[in-house]
């Protein structure tokens, strides 16, 4: 359940590619005009907004806003811009070509994403960069995260509800084989099944291991796999369960401690607004005994925090 505010009536793209135009003139930048426009604006909405600008000034709203924005508040609001699709495949350009590369943001993006979405951005990726996506997984990773990661992004998976109760069975069968009874791991076996099974059988892989063997397959992958390739097993089978509850983790882990991973914080926030965002709130809430706009805002200061938390939207 997304958390954008928009107007019931917003203005027109026209009138709000005016407005931005008109918050980019003169000495500096008027950032909070920029944000509380953007932040307001639906994912066609902001299409739009960006034809109306090209056509009027013949340049691109994009790269003004690089030029006008700066720090975080730059980066957010830049992916923001994007569509789902292209924002997923920007993001995961950037990890792998980044100063240093982002392994956890590849995992997280390709792992916690649907067949669909996955065959969407897997497209938008190679028009975007003239690239394809295997072709960088297979550049910059490594062992049996490499494998999963290519086996993720390859195979067809069925995203209905209904789950196959033999299927089942024999797959938590087979995991057990493939790891607690057997002296060492059968990653081949872990890796065809988390990559071929649906969301729904997964989870009743899961209740049904630990019925036969009374152990969580969360446990068995941590106790059996270890480094990124134990990371992606468990962000599927998190992600399998219950998507909010894994990113309201990600989201405390980024601002645990001294600092805050700003980066991972902004990748969560704009990712997920218009997806889940609400539920991520209620997760975080429960788990953290604390408001998920809270904790940000004692994380992030200036018009950053302005913008992500409209983005968060009210009674964060």
């Amino acid at each position: 359940m997304s958390t954008l505010t928009v107007p019931p009536t917003p203005p027109s793209p026209r009138d709000d590619a005016i407005q931005l135009y008109r918050a980019f003139k003169g000495f500096g930048c008027d950032t909070e005009a920029v944000i509380n426009i953007l932040s307001h604006r639906d994912s066609m909405q902001r299409a739009c907004i960006q034809q109306e600008y090209r056509a009027m000034y013949s340049s691109e709203l994009m790269k003004r806003l690089s030029s006008e924005l700066s720090g975080d508040c730059k980066k957010a609001v830049s992916l923001w811009m994007h569509d789902p699709v292209g924002r997923d495949a920007t993001i995961l350009r950037q990890s792998f070509m980044g100063d240093s590369i982002d392994l956890d943001a590849v995992t997280e993006i390709i792992c916690s994403r649907t067949p669909s979405m996955i065959q969407q951005f897997k497209q938008a990726y190679y028009a975007m960069f003239g690239m394809y996506l295997e072709h960088d997984i297979e550049n910059f990773t490594q062992g049996d995260h490499k494998k999963i990661l290519l086996a993720y992004v390859t195979k067809p998976r069925y995203e209905g509800p209904e789950v196959d109760q033999m299927i089942t069975e024999r797959d938590a069968q087979a995991l057990y084989k493939a790891g607690e009874k057997k002296l060492g791991t059968d990653e081949k076996t872990f890796i065809r099944i988390f990559s071929e099974r649906s969301r729904a059988q997964l989870v009743a892989i899961n209740s049904t291991y630990h019925r036969m063997y009374g152990k969580s397959l969360k446990k068995v992958i941590k106790s059996e796999t270890s480094g990124k390739f134990e990371y992606a097993l468990l962000t599927i089978l998190r992600c399998a369960e219950n998507p909010a509850k894994y990113f309201a983790k990600v989201l405390y882990k980024a601002m645990k401690g001294f600092g805050t991973d700003e980066r991972t914080l902004t990748r969560v926030v704009v990712t997920r607004t218009e997806i889940d965002m609400q539920y991520i709130k209620i997760e975080y809430q429960k788990k953290y005994d604390k408001p998920l706009s809270e904790a940000i805002r004692k994380e992030i200061s200036g018009h950053y925090r302005a913008f992500i938390l409209l983005l968060l939207g009210p009674n964060a």
